[in-house]
C-alpha cells in the first residue's frame, strides 16, 4: 500500500505508475483519493477545533459555577451540548472517509522499481541469464507421471477418489525424494544463516489482506467456513505476519527466515487442474524464505535471495535461468520480481519453479511492521523467495536426472538424505 502522503503530493507519478502497469481503469481513483483525502483532512480540522474549544468553555464553566453565575454557566452547557452533537458527527464523517480512502488505497499498485521492463503480460517478461547447459538427450523423456508410475511412486486415481483433481499419493522412492529434496534445502537454507522456522498454515483476514491484493486472495484462498481463518497459499503469508503490529529495532535487522509448510491453493482463473499431472495443484510443500530488513538494504537481498535458488538447483544438476517479471506481470504490492525456471528436457523449454519478490514497504505498511532507531521510526521492507516446491520441482529433477533404462540418478549432495543411494531403480 502506497504512502497516503506521497500519492498526494505526487499524483502523476502515482498516474504513471498505474498506466506502466496496463491498470488504466484504476486511474480514476487517484483523484477521487485525493478529494477525499481533502474532505477528511477539512474535517479533521474542524473537529479539532471543536475540540480545542469545548476544552476552553469546560474550564470557563468551572470558573462561572465558582463565581456563582449559574445562568452564564448553563448556557455555556448548552453550547458545549451543541458542539459535542457536532463533534460527534464530524468523528463519523471522519471514520467513514477514513475507511473509503483506505479501501481504494488497497487497490493502487505500489510503486514499481525503475529498472523493471514495461510489458502487459508475462509474455513480455525478460530472459536475464542462464546457469548451466540445457541437454536433450538422445533417448525419450516420458512426462513426469509416467516416470513416477515406473517406481511405483504416485497414485492420481486413488486421489482424485478421495479429494477429486489437483491431488496426488506419493510414494515409496519418489516419496522419499520429495521429502529428501524438502529436507536438502532446509538445511541449505540453514547454512547460508537463515533460522529455520514452521509457521501456523491459517491465518486471519487481517493477515491474508496485508500480505496480498484483494484480487490474489480471491483467486488462491481457501476460508475455513464459520471462522476468520485462511488456509496459506505459502508459509510467506504466515511468516510475514509473524511481524504484525511490531516495532523492531533497527539494529536487530535483517530478519531472514526460511520456512517450511504445506501449501493450499485454489487456483482459480489459472490454467486448469491437470487431470493427469502435477505441476498445477491444490496441496503441495514449500520451502520458503523470507527477509525483513532496512529499506536501504532491501535490493541488495533481493539478489542474494534469487541466487540461493539458483544455487541449490546448480547443485543438483538441474539447468535454470532468471526471468525479470514484467510491470504487468508483477502483482500490485511487488516493487520488483524474478523467476527462476528450471529447464525440462522432455518440452525443451524451461518452466517455472520459483519467484523472488521484493515488495518494498507495502506489506509492512498494512500490516503496521515498523522499526526504530538513531534517525527514527520507519517501515520494514520484506521479502521473500521459493526455495523449493516440490512436486513441481520434481518434475525438472526427474527430467534431468533420468537416465536411458529408467533408472534415475541422484546428485551427490542429496545422496545423504536418501539413504546414500546414488541411483534409484525402477520397480518392475
Amino acid at each position: 500500500m502506497l504512502d497516503l502522503k506521497f500519492l498526494r503530493e505526487n499524483p502523476e507519478v502515482v498516474k504513471q505508475n498505474i498506466k506502466n502497469k496496463f491498470q488504466e481503469r484504476k486511474l480514476e481513483l487517484v483523484d477521487e483519493v485525493i478529494a477525499l483525502d481533502v474532505e477528511r483532512r477539512t474535517t479533521q480540522q474542524e473537529a479539532d477545533q471543536l475540540r480545542a474549544d469545548r476544552k476552553k468553555i469546560s474550564k470557563q464553566i468551572g470558573g462561572l459555577m465558582a463565581q456563582g453565575k449559574k445562568d452564564e454557566a448553563e448556557e455555556i452547557k448548552r453550547q458545549v451540548t451543541a458542539s459535542s452533537e457536532r463533534l460527534s458527527e464530524l468523528e463519523s464523517k471522519e471514520n467513514e472517509l477514513a475507511e473509503k480512502i483506505n479501501k481504494i488505497m488497497m487497490v493502487i499498485p505500489n510503486i514499481i522499481d525503475e529498472s523493471v521492463p514495461i510489458g502487459k503480460d508475462d509474455s513480455e517478461n525478460v530472459e536475464v541469464k542462464r546457469y548451466g547447459e540445457p541437454a536433450v538427450p538422445d533417448f525419450e523423456v516420458p512426462y513426469h507421471t509416467d516416470i513416477m508410475k515406473r517406481f511405483c511412486g504416485i497414485d492420481l486415481d486413488s486421489a482424485r477418489k478421495v479429494a477429486g483433481n489437483g491431488f496426488y499419493y506419493l510414494m515409496g522412492d519418489i516419496a522419499r525424494l520429495h521429502s529428501a529434496v524438502i529436507s536438502y534445502a532446509r538445511d541449505y537454507m540453514i547454512d547460508r544463516g537463515f533460522t529455520y522456522c514452521i509457521p501456523p498454515y491459517m491465518i486471519r483476514s487481517d493477515v491474508v489482506s496485508g500480505v496480498m491484493s484483494f484480487d490474489e486472495m480471491e483467486s488462491m484462498m481457501y476460508k475455513i467456513e464459520g471462522e476468520d481463518l485462511f488456509l496459506i497459499g505459502t508459509s510467506e503469508h504466515s511468516m510475514i505476519g509473524k511481524y504484525i503490529d511490531t516495532i523492531l529495532q533497527e539494529d536487530s535487522l535483517p530478519h531472514a527466515l526460511t520456512s517450511y509448510s504445506p501449501c493450499f491453493r485454489k487456483e482459480k482463473g489459472a490454467h486448469g487442474i491437470e487431470e493427469r499431472g502435477v505441476y498445477r495443484i491444490h496441496q503441495f510443500e514449500k520451502q520458503e524464505m523470507i527477509v525483513v530488513c532496512k529499506p536501504e538494504d532491501s535490493m541488495a537481498w533481493f539478489d542474494k535471495l534469487w541466487q540461493n535458488t539458483v544455487d541449490l538447483f546448480r547443485s543438483l544438476d538441474i539447468p535454470v535461468r532468471t526471468l525479470e517479471c514484467c510491470s504487468g506481470d508483477l502483482a500490485d504490492l511487488k516493487v520488483k520480481s524474478i523467476d527462476v525456471e528450471a529447464w525440462s528436457p522432455r518440452q525443451k523449454k524451461y518452466f517455472e519453479v520459483g519467484s523472488c519478490s521484493n515488495l518494498g514497504d507495502a506489506q509492512a505498511r498494512r500490516l503496521k511492521i515498523r522499526a526504530v532507531g538513531e534517525s527514527g521510526k520507519f517501515f520494514a521492507h520484506t521479502l521473500n523467495n521459493t526455495v523449493v516446491a516440490p512436486p513441481r520441482m520434481l518434475i525438472a529433477f526427474l527430467e534431468n536426472n533420468l537416465n536411458e533404462d529408467g533408472s534415475l540418478n541422484i546428485p551427490k549432495a542429496l545422496q545423504p538424505y536418501m539413504g546414500n543411494k546414488e541411483v534409484i531403480n525402477t520397480i518392475d
